[in-house]
């Protein structure tokens, strides 16, 4: 299997500009590819994720890896997916943030001599000259073609600044430039950064001309890395200061049932055969993937050790540990309504919860979980023969009971 056809199978192909020209740069080593990281926080987040694996996975197969770093763009704000303007930072923030941004890349991806490397936005863009910019670059972009763009459609119902609207010609000069001072022949991004994307390609076909093609191919990957690294509102780290090895861990752990294999693979190096193997997994044997996902993306980040931590401290709480020491509590038949019991039924049984209505709250707020795997579908049912062994039920941090069905 080409490694082209690798990123397909695990699914992390949306668009692609000319599929053919692209398939003999990445299969062949050929690639200089870069990706964006605009420096808005000081740590990446779990919705990196698929950026960062993706680059090891093409560095790995001979291509050499440009992680642009956004501190120019980033004093803009991308508007992608916005329904407000991003808060303002100022340099010193942003030079901050580049740098904790390296440290840990620097886990992914190997920056020695003649392999990746890691570039700063800010070192051309601050320093352009606004008319001469206009002038050179402005021409080549249709404000009508700008506004149609996806990119700007959520911001234009809000209002979108001036300021925002410079964005795409920012991003498509660091193709540009990239192009042509670093040989850099690919871009890749989310599936929301289309339009900004092809801004770049068409950019260097006007200035260069179209013999230049053949060097500026767009390939994007899913924007599911987005969708990725939140939880209840709040990012999910890879900084071990802002998210615990364990947090994180727990995170991977809960992730719902149809998106398991999804995450593990796009985001994990198990062999793609092995991965195909799980698809026939289901029940019980999910979770069973679940820790298997969370392990190889804690050991990713943190180490083997730190995950090997997570795992036995998870399996301490909600697994063994949690059960041998749980009150049993027993359901018989009159339980059981049409042979399933619904879970907000199971907590008030329990004595977990007082009532249907605290059991609905405790669920929306992500405080109840079954065998250590949090709890999001309000709907969750259980026959007897699920029972049969027992489950855990948990409220909270520390009040569970073991449920039997006789």
């Amino acid at each position: 299997m080409t490694i082209y056809d690798e990123l397909v199978a695990r699914g992390l192909i949306a668009q692609v500009t000319n599929e053919e020209k692209i398939k003999d740069l990445i299969n062949n080593g050929k690639a200089t590819f870069y990706i964006g990281f605009d420096c808005t926080a000081d740590s990446l987040t779990a919705g990196h994720f698929m950026a960062l694996t993706l680059m090891k996975r093409l560095q790995m197969a001979g291509n050499k890896p440009i992680a642009l770093i956004g501190g120019g763009t980033t004093m803009i704000g991308d508007p992608s997916g916005r329904t407000d303007m991003r808060k303002m930072l100022t340099k010193e923030d942003i030079d901050h943030n580049a740098a904790c941004f390296k440290r840990q890349m620097e886990k992914f991806i190997d920056f020695g001599d003649g392999k990746a490397m890691m570039i700063n936005n800010a070192d051309w863009l601050l320093g352009l000259n606004y008319v001469e910019l206009l002038r050179d670059v402005g021409a080549c972009f249709s404000v009508n073609r700008m506004l149609a763009a996806e990119c700007y459609k959520q911001r234009m119902e809000k209002g979108l600044s001036f300021l925002e609207f410079n964005y795409m010609i920012m991003q498509s000069y660091d193709f540009y430039y990239l192009f042509q001072n670093y040989n850099c022949n690919l871009q890749f991004g989310g599936d929301d950064q289309w339009s900004n994307m092809l801004g770049g390609t068409e950019l260097i076909r006007r200035k260069l001309g179209k013999d230049a093609d053949a060097m500026t191919i767009t390939l994007l990957t899913d924007s599911q890395g987005k969708k990725m690294g939140k939880t209840a509102g709040n990012a999910v780290w890879l900084d071990p200061a802002k998210t615990s090895p364990y947090d994180f861990y727990q995170y991977w752990r809960n992730v719902a049932d149809a998106d398991v294999l999804k995450c593990i693979r796009m985001l994990t190096f198990l062999p793609i055969e092995q991965i195909n193997e799980m698809d026939k997994w289901e029940g019980s044997q999910l979770n069973r993937a679940k820790e298997i996902l969370a392990f190889e993306l804690t050991a990713l980040v943190h180490g083997e050790e730190e995950a090997k931590k997570a795992e036995a401290s998870a399996k301490a709480l909600f697994g063994a540990g949690e059960n041998a020491d749980a009150p049993t509590v027993e359901l018989t038949d009159a339980d059981f309504t049409d042979g399933v019991i619904d879970i907000g039924t199971v907590l008030v049984k329990a004595g977990l919860v007082a009532s249907k209505s605290e059991a609905r709250r405790a669920i929306e707020q992500g405080g109840a979980a079954v065998d250590g795997e949090k709890v999001t579908d309000l709907r969750m049912t259980f026959t007897k023969a699920d029972l049969a062994d027992g489950k855990t039920f948990r409220r909270g941090k520390k009040n569970f009971k073991k449920v039997i069905a006789k």
